[in-house]
């Protein structure tokens, strides 16, 4: 979701300054693009170790709370993000939201797209190990109801592309705030911005090797906080 779907990571960086600053303690940029992707109740162990004197779930209710505050005033989505969602809709593919954020702010956001766009919504509440552990995405193509290797997941993190590829699904790299390494496991793209419904089913059957408009074909998509 964060960073594939909508562009809040500087929400997130925002949120992660001002708590930390409130606590007087240390967080430099580097420290903000380390913990990209990773589940929300690391980040609060991460803050709890630096002096932040929160429990774990106050600190992921703030944070979470001052994101939501931000995206009030302005969803920020990817160019091309919902364009390409309705396409894989209208064809009548089934969808899931994947993200390490909570519940509250993912059922805001999957509202907020405008359409009817996700059949399941898997956050970091949902899953006891959260990405780059596999987890997230299992459980998802479960809740679909399909084998996981029939999907496509779409991820804008490392950790998030370990899931998906730990999965596995087959995986679409998306890097936007840090670097996505190259590798024989998944394909690269520099954005959704021009994608279209062909595009993800030509990856899906390169990468899967299932026959053309294969009825088989499902589509995964998430991120991260």
């Amino acid at each position: 979701m964060d960073g594939t779907l909508v562009d809040t990571e500087a929400y997130w960086m925002r949120a992660q300054a001002e708590l930390m600053s409130s606590w007087e303690a240390e967080w430099t940029a580097e420290d903000q693009k380390s913990v990209i992707g990773i589940g929300l109740w690391e980040v609060a162990a991460i803050f709890r170790s630096r002096g932040v004197g929160l429990s774990a779930d106050e600190i992921v209710v703030s944070l979470t709370d001052r994101v939501i505050e931000q995206t009030r005033s302005s969803a920020p989505w990817r160019p091309g993000a919902r364009e390409l969602l309705e396409q894989i809709r209208d064809a009548g593919v089934p969808t899931a939201l994947v993200t390490m954020s909570i519940h509250r702010l993912a059922d805001a956001i999957a509202a907020s797209v405008g359409f009817d766009a996700f059949d399941v919504v898997v956050a970091g509440e949902d899953v006891e190990f959260p990405k780059p552990h596999p987890a997230p995405y299992l459980r998802a193509a479960a809740l679909l109801g399909v084998d996981i290797t029939e999907c496509v997941a779409l991820e804008d993190s490392v950790p998030g592309v370990a899931s998906a590829v730990a999965s596995g699904a087959v995986t679409v790299g998306l890097p936007l705030h840090t670097p996505i390494p190259e590798s024989d496991d998944l394909v690269l793209w520099n954005g959704l911005e021009g994608k279209t419904f062909a595009d993800v089913t030509a990856v899906f059957e390169s990468r899967a090797a299932v026959p053309a408009h294969s009825s088989e074909t499902r589509a995964v998509g998430g991120s991260t906080p």
